[in-house]
């Protein structure tokens, strides 16, 4: 056993990663202040440059959060009442919130049990037969206008088979990857695609939590289309262009100058973080390991989730098992296992000074804003989503995270297990 140490372990040290980059990060907030131009302006442009160059593509609009980043995809796709929007019911709550705030219904659809991400067979069995399940809450196929999978804890869902999907049956497709910058997937030719740079839209987060983060919020928004990239950049200045001439009704959504001076020193440690959070996730997987925590389920469920939440016993699922049926990378943003009696362990953890996160305790079609689109009484449209909702727990995961530190983890689960 290691020696008890009663220091408190944090879910995320964002004070040690300021630490270790402290003099760069305040050269370039005290460059930003001296240089006047605080709203947009030169420095936004190098960030977005700077970002569209690190993900491979043509066109990267900053934009206030990743919130209103899937907001202006949905908007620039002139999406509305009357109109579907597919996606995952086990997300944060401002993927389902983009497509609701412009009077669209947001289709729920299951998630593969085993990354967790929206399962690509469930959207495609939909549209080809319109699920009668589906019908009884009046959506229909026709209605879908865009199709929305989230790269969840920072692994990529099936973007080749959304690709597909959405040209086959010509419904773009917006990436939410707002966990997701850096992360990866081979596609069956052998090409290596980035999370975001696929679909008709991806968008991501810099909200100070993620792999790369600012200091408040800040979003992304990368676009495949020029023409739509130009619509987005008229949408975020409140549809003007030039200022005070609006062509359409937009809103105020810029990337503030500050954040993307900080942001720019911090994409150059991006891939280096990232690295160092696998290092600490093939860490953890090796104590879980030689502690005996490990179950011995397959590396991809079967897609029926019935018998999952009843079979885990006193051991965990780790979420490498996932990654081996995306053929991708996985770039941990969180470090999530799967574990029976999952909130007696974190308040255990909770108990003995270690942070732990539940994402996410209840999914969207269960919220009770969503209520009124009568997904109470079809429970079993999204078993797998509610499975996982009820076993995820995310453990502390981050590059200054030390073994030792990890170590005491897996032992306080262990004996919370026992």
């Amino acid at each position: 056993m290691t020696p008890p140490d009663n220091k408190p372990i944090p879910l995320l040290d964002l004070q040690a990663q300021y630490n270790s980059i402290a003099n760069e990060l305040e050269a370039a907030a005290l460059g930003l202040m001296r240089s006047g131009q605080y709203i947009m302006g030169r420095t936004v442009a190098q960030f977005e440059s700077d970002i569209a160059s690190y993900l491979g593509v043509e066109h990267a609009l900053g934009c206030a959060s990743g919130s209103d980043a899937l907001l202006l995809a949905l908007m620039a796709l002139d999406i509305g009442p009357g109109d579907a929007v597919i996606t995952s019911p086990f997300t944060y709550f401002a993927t389902g919130g983009a497509i609701t705030r412009l009077g669209a219904i947001p289709i729920f659809m299951d998630i593969r049990p085993a990354d967790y991400n929206l399962d690509p067979a469930g959207v495609r069995h939909f549209l080809e037969s319109s699920d009668t399940r589906y019908q009884a809450l009046g959506i229909r196929p026709e209605q879908v206008k865009a199709i929305i999978p989230v790269h969840l804890y920072g692994q990529m869902a099936d973007i080749e088979e959304f690709l597909a999907i959405s040209q086959e049956f010509s419904i773009p497709l917006v990436e939410d990857a707002a966990q997701a910058i850096g992360a990866e997937q081979a596609f069956s030719n052998g090409r290596i695609v980035g999370a975001g740079t696929e679909g008709d839209f991806g968008c991501f987060s810099f909200f100070p939590s993620k792999n790369l983060g600012a200091l408040g919020d800040g979003g992304l928004i990368t676009v495949r289309n020029p023409e739509l990239a130009e619509k987005v950049r008229i949408l975020r200045l409140h549809g003007s262009k030039p200022k005070y001439y609006h062509q359409m009704v937009g809103i105020n959504s810029r990337l503030d100058a500050l954040q993307a001076a900080i942001l720019r020193v911090k994409l150059n440690y991006l891939d280096s973080w990232s690295a160092a959070r696998q290092e600490k996730a093939t860490v953890y997987n090796e104590l879980f390991a030689k502690a005996g925590l490990v179950s011995e389920a397959p590396h991809c469920w079967d897609r029926d989730c019935k018998s999952v939440c009843n079979w885990l016993g006193k051991s965990v699922v780790l979420p490498t098992e996932t990654v081996a049926c995306n053929g991708g990378t996985h770039i941990y943003h969180q470090y999530t296992i799967r574990v029976k009696e999952r909130d007696t362990i974190a308040k255990g953890l909770t108990n003995a000074g270690i942070g732990n996160s539940v994402y996410y305790p209840l999914c969207l079609h269960q919220q009770e804003c969503f209520s009124d689109l009568g997904y109470a009484g079809f429970e079993e449209l999204c078993p797998n989503a509610v499975c996982a909702a009820s076993q995820a727990l995310s453990l502390p995961i981050y590059p200054e995270l030390s073994k030792n530190n990890q170590r005491r983890v897996v032992e306080t689960i262990g004996s919370l297990l026992a």
